[in-house]
């Protein structure tokens, strides 16, 4: 049975976990640079993470699409905002991403239910 994407990214926190006991620096600079590129300038923060979601759509990263929906049901992106950004993710990277934006809308749908 395919896990959950709450599931998937919780194990995922685990593995990046145990890299950062091995290589705490580099996970370290990893998430200073998330910080800059997910900070508020002429983007906000929530466009910044459909961006993310639409290329982690492209490039078929089901991690990416599980902490990218959560980060967007947080940042509290309409569904609509999340399809369109979707649509996107499908013009840049044709059929298979289109088979990836159905898991990543399924994605955002179980995400929204977690953040109540």
């Amino acid at each position: 049975m395919k896990p959950t994407y709450k599931e998937l990214t919780k194990r995922i926190h685990e593995g990046v976990g145990e890299l950062d006991q091995e290589t705490p620096e580099v996970i370290a600079a990893f998430r200073d640079l998330n910080r800059a590129a997910t900070a508020e300038g002429s983007l906000d923060y929530k466009t910044k993470e459909l961006i993310a979601l639409a290329i982690g759509v492209a490039v078929h990263c089901e991690g990416c699409i599980g902490f990218h929906t959560q980060a967007l049901a947080k940042a509290k992106a309409t569904r609509l905002e999340v399809a369109e950004a979707l649509g996107v993710a499908v013009y840049m990277g044709g059929g298979p991403s289109l088979m990836y934006a159905a898991e990543a809308i399924k994605a955002y749908d179980e995400a929204v239910d977690v953040a109540g």
